[in-house]
């Protein structure tokens, strides 16, 4: 939703989010659809949930945030409120609970959202926090884009025949420069304007950034290659001593899902590993090891920012890489419609003011930082979105992935994991002092 939804009229605003409610049905539907229901039920890996089991917790969101506290209308399920609280069931123990079945689930996401739609019809977009500008509601399309990527990480993870397939991306091409120089200073870092930026990614102030250099883009699957083949796996040089015992316990040697032949499995397809794309599934260790043995390191959280964002023109930072207006396909890969990364290079209108290529799509970038609260950040609507995460568990990346949907990447959303996880759809780019 862009800033200038602030100033639509009241049925301009309906219109748009019952759009965007749309669009991500479409997307979750699809992937339920995908496979029998057989596989909806299966626990494909114990870190991820069974498909059935995130589509009706889509609904259940929905239904508590739109249908109960917005609409203010009588509970459509109360009875399994505890099964979908992601809090109180752990994702391996999922399977055991009396979970919705397939047919069940349907038509549960179906009921809620046919409420929902009529709370839309009947709430006025303004004079209450949760409901200024569609708030609640663009908060339930991020959730549902947000476990569409969590989907596609589970479809990636089964076994079997393949379900999935796209187009291949577009065409990438090479930098002039590999390493763009950012002279640092001041500049503004999150949003205070963002009508559906969430409590993290809030308030806007001021950073100070010591000079630095950024790679033009994500490190690709042939650079990465290069690491591998000079013993970095084996090297404890390269590795911090948690990242080495991580190595070590998890026997890694490569990025998840890549084979000792060359060849990756995607979706179920075995392929040659393409050299030209940034790698993915990589964990935070392996990122930070790859840093130390190219003579670099990851960028801060605010060195990713400023790179995306700051505009040495004008001086002030921008929404997106490009400026203020919505992505579109020429912007960046978002939304899943290749199923993979596009070659680096493959979006120039992506690239920021200073010169730094696709900051927004392909992969989820590894930042050097704790996912932390900015100055004077206040928890809202509750404290389970971001303030039960906080402090040094978990590390921050950047950016959006391929699978990532416009409605929930901005250059100011904030992502976070434990830095054992590459399930994901991680990546990174690197950084070095001046």
């Amino acid at each position: 939703m862009t800033i200038d939804a602030l100033r639509h009229s009241p049925e301009q605003l309906r219109a748009r989010i019952a759009a965007e409610l749309e669009r991500a049905r479409n997307r979750s539907t699809g992937l339920t659809d995908a496979v029998d229901g057989d596989d909806l039920v299966r626990q494909h890996s114990p870190l991820m949930s069974p498909l059935v089991w995130d589509y009706a917790h889509i609904g259940s969101q929905e239904e508590l945030w739109l249908v109960r506290d917005v609409g203010g209308r009588e509970p459509v399920r109360p009875d399994i409120d505890n099964i979908y609280d992601a809090f109180q069931t752990k994702r391996a123990d999922r399977p055991s609970l009396p979970m919705l079945n397939p047919d069940e689930a349907r038509v549960y996401v179906s009921t809620v959202r046919d409420k929902a739609l009529d709370v839309l019809e009947h709430t006025p977009l303004e004079g209450r926090r949760l409901v200024e500008a569609g708030f609640a509601f663009g908060m339930i399309v991020q959730h549902e884009q947000q476990h569409v990527e969590t989907m596609l990480a589970t479809h990636q993870l089964r076994q079997g025949p393949a379900v999935l397939d796209a187009p291949a991306p577009p065409p990438g091409a090479p930098a002039a420069e590999t390493e763009v120089y950012v002279p640092g200073g001041m500049f503004l870092m999150g949003t205070d304007l963002d009508p559906w930026a969430l409590d993290n990614e809030r308030p806007a102030h001021a950073v100070g950034v010591e000079p630095y250099w950024i790679d033009t883009d994500p490190v690709t699957n042939a650079q990465y290659a290069q690491f591998i083949a000079d013993g970095g796996y084996a090297d404890r040089r390269w590795w911090t001593p948690e990242g080495w015992a991580h190595r070590s316990n998890a026997e890694l040697t490569a990025p998840q899902f890549w084979h000792d032949d060359g060849t990756r499995t995607r979706f179920g397809h075995v392929e040659p590993i393409p050299p030209d794309e940034p790698v993915q599934h990589v964990c935070w260790y392996e990122a930070d090891a790859y840093a130390r043995w190219a003579g670099k390191r990851l960028p801060t959280e605010a060195e990713w920012e400023m790179a995306a964002r700051y505009d040495p023109e004008s001086g002030r930072s921008l929404r997106y890489p490009w400026g203020d207006e919505d992505p579109t396909d020429e912007h960046a890969n978002l939304g899943g419609r290749y199923l993979q990364p596009a070659p680096v290079g493959a979006f120039p209108k992506g690239t920021s003011p200073l010169g730094v290529r696709g900051l927004v799509g392909d992969v989820w970038e590894w930042t050097s930082s704790d996912f932390t609260p900015y100055p004077g950040f206040a928890m809202f609507p509750y404290p389970e979105y971001s303030e039960v995460f906080f402090g040094p568990d978990y590390k921050i990346l950047r950016g959006g992935s391929w699978a990532a949907d416009p409605a929930a990447v901005r250059a100011t959303f904030r992502n976070w994991d434990y830095p054992i996880r590459r399930q994901i759809f991680s990546g990174f780019r690197c950084a070095r002092d001046v």
